[in-house]
């Protein structure tokens, strides 16, 4: 085809993962793609200017752009009127919408209320992406013809298609409606103070054994007071705990109540989330709860502290720490990058000594800014053999499945597949890994019946990343359907648990009788294959050249050197500078790591995090007086 794209995003708006991955896709069609650069981008944002406008069309006239794809996934307010300013100026340039116009057609990607915004105001002439579209969606949606779009993306995408005919098939028999709630079996201990997640996995269910439930909830309003909030939860907790579909609550606590635990909060935002202020409020919260195990983020300082007021007042079911996050790298803390590791770890040693288990969720916060696939796995065997070595025995190995969105299924699973493996090759008499598996954090569409559709097919690729251990996944994190538009509310959580039961049970048994893809596939055991070779040969080269690798020296080195790659870091910090530049794009499905847009190798990567390591040695000496 001879239409020439243009990719554009203001400059403001930081999200680049949806221009990337549309940009792999068309050009895995032989489509001739253009991105914005900064200088243009930089245009959009100052649209009412003149000159910046002048900028534009200079850059779509110059490039021959035929079809325009714009993305701004900020408040949709603004992206309106950006929108607006836009096809305004074009077709006063005669670009669009005009018998000579070289602009064919206008696309735009952002969140639901500027789509429906822009849809109604251009009557639908401008085709939106509201997120969660396939890969033969977006190519068709961008005009690709069915004929020029590959066989390896229609078939990379074929697993996918059949997750959703099922998930379509089970949300409009509306069976998983009458799913009731499993019979626990009782002990001793179970909904005490002594209770825990061991003995859960242990005892499980009367009937066979079915996957733990975990969600994570709260409710907040910025028009109750901070006691009308705590007490709209408890009534939640009760509720839940009534309907038995939930085993494990997750509070979904305030960003305070992380940062500024027992501290005055007036003048301070809370920002959503339980507004959680005292011990006896947390205590409240578990015996609201009770029988089923409660659990909560760790805190963004005085992590140990809170550690332990935790197992204090609600016998934290298990605990979650961030390793590299969490902190003033991603602004959700005050502690500097090395001061989190050492905290972080300091509550590691203490968690092991009470014999908790421990969650690293780690590999996510990297997808979330660009990391590669093998990147995704690396970071999670780093934590789980630093918890290894400071002596956890139980390691939740969290998998956050459909980050970024647009990875295929089967990469997905392979990805998946070699993380567990390798994580499990730490496994001994004293180590064990369990395996807890979630749909990602925006992985759902802003449209309920499609969400609930969705939900239904990643509950089913669950059972895909172990299918031979009748006993995996150990827990399912159920995200409720109503994600992409507004919190859960216990009628929306147990819905979503009962969407996510039934379904895995339907597709199990439906694999029995041989009616669903095959998923032990060349492919997707070749993609498994060359990611956990890849993990392994990073690995090994990490453990070689830093010093005391599982430690906070170690882990800071190697972020800092650019072992964990990380191109869409918002730091502007100098600190992270290697850690920031590298390139990454989607390929076949996958997030590959790249320079120039070409594909990086395992040697050249190992070579170019060598060669940074005396700079993040020096790093580390100059800020903070350490010697490795």
């Amino acid at each position: 085809m001879n239409d020439i794209f243009g990719l554009i995003k203001t400059l403001t708006d930081a999200h680049t993962m949806g221009i990337n991955a549309a940009a792999s896709l068309l050009r895995e069609c032989g489509c001739r793609v253009i991105i914005a650069p900064k200088e243009i981008e930089n245009a959009l944002d100052k649209i009412s200017e003149k000159s910046s406008r002048s900028r534009i069309a200079a850059w779509i006239r110059d490039n021959g752009i035929t079809k325009l794809g714009v993305s701004y996934r900020l408040d949709p307010v603004d992206a309106v009127n950006i929108v607006g300013r836009l096809v305004s100026f074009l077709k006063s340039e005669r670009l669009y919408e005009t018998s000579d116009a070289i602009i064919k057609n206008i696309h735009f990607a952002g969140l639901k209320p500027a789509c429906d915004m822009i849809e109604r105001e251009y009557g639908g002439r401008i085709k939106t992406f509201r997120g969660g579209e396939s890969a033969e969606e977006t190519l068709l949606v961008m005009g690709v013809a069915p004929e020029n779009i590959p066989k390896t993306i229609i078939q990379g995408c074929k697993y996918d298609k059949e997750l959703i005919n099922f998930g379509k098939e089970i949300i409009n028999s509306g069976e998983y409606e009458a799913f009731k709630a499993p019979q626990r079996k009782l002990y001793p201990e179970f909904g005490t103070m002594r209770d825990n997640l061991q003995l859960r996995l242990k005892n499980n269910f009367e009937g066979g054994f079915q996957p733990l439930i975990r969600a994570h909830l709260g409710p907040y309003s910025a028009d109750s007071t901070r006691k009308q909030c705590l007490d709209e939860f408890n009534l939640w907790c009760r509720e839940l705990a009534d309907k038995g579909y939930l085993d494990i609550l997750s509070i979904g606590s305030s960003q305070l109540s992380q940062s500024n635990f027992g501290e005055n909060w007036d003048n301070k935002i809370n920002g959503g989330g339980v507004p959680v202020n005292s011990e006896e409020e947390y205590a409240a919260i578990r015996e609201a709860a009770s029988p089923m195990l409660v659990r909560t983020y760790s805190g963004t300082k005085n992590v140990l502290k809170m550690a332990k007021m935790y197992e204090r007042t609600i016998n934290n079911a298990w605990n979650a720490l961030s390793l590299w996050w969490f902190n003033e790298l991603d602004g959700r803390g005050p502690n500097s990058l090395y001061n989190g590791l050492k905290e972080h770890i300091e509550t590691i040693a203490y968690v092991s000594t009470i014999n908790k288990p421990l969650e690293t969720n780690v590999p996510h916060h990297f997808a979330f800014r660009g990391c590669d696939d093998v990147t995704y796995i690396v970071s999670e065997y780093l934590a789980a053999k630093t918890a290894k070595k400071y002596g956890i025995e139980s390691f939740i190995l969290q998998n956050m499945l459909n980050t970024p969105r647009s990875t295929w299924g089967i990469q997905d699973l392979a990805k998946s597949r070699a993380m567990l493996k390798l994580v499990k090759s730490l496994e001994d008499e004293h180590f064990k890994v369990i395996l807890q598996t979630r749909a990602g954090l925006d992985y759902f569409k802003p449209s309920l019946d499609e969400a609930k559709v969705q939900l239904s097919a990643v509950s089913a690729m669950m059972d895909d990343i172990d299918p031979a251990n009748v006993y995996s996944p150990d827990i399912i994190h159920v995200v409720s359907y109503s994600e992409a538009l507004f919190l859960a509310n216990p009628d929306i959580l147990n819905e979503s648990i009962r969407i996510t039961k039934y379904s895995l049970n339907k597709y199990r048994k439906l694999k029995k009788q041989g009616l669903m893809h095959n998923t032990v596939s060349e492919d997707i055991a070749s993609r498994e294959g060359r990611l956990y070779s890849s993990a392994k040969r990073i690995i090994e080269a990490m453990e070689s050249n830093i010093p005391n690798l599982y430690s906070p020296e170690g882990l800071y080195l190697a972020f800092t050197a650019g072992w964990l790659p990380v191109p869409e870091l918002w730091s502007e910090s100098d600190e992270f500078i290697s850690a920031k530049c590298w390139e990454t794009k989607m390929v076949s499905g996958g997030i590959e790591l790249t320079e120039g847009g070409l594909l990086v190798s395992d040697e050249s990567r190992i070579n170019k995090c060598i060669s940074n390591l005396p700079d993040a040695k020096y790093i580390l000496k100059q800020k903070y007086g350490v010697i490795v």
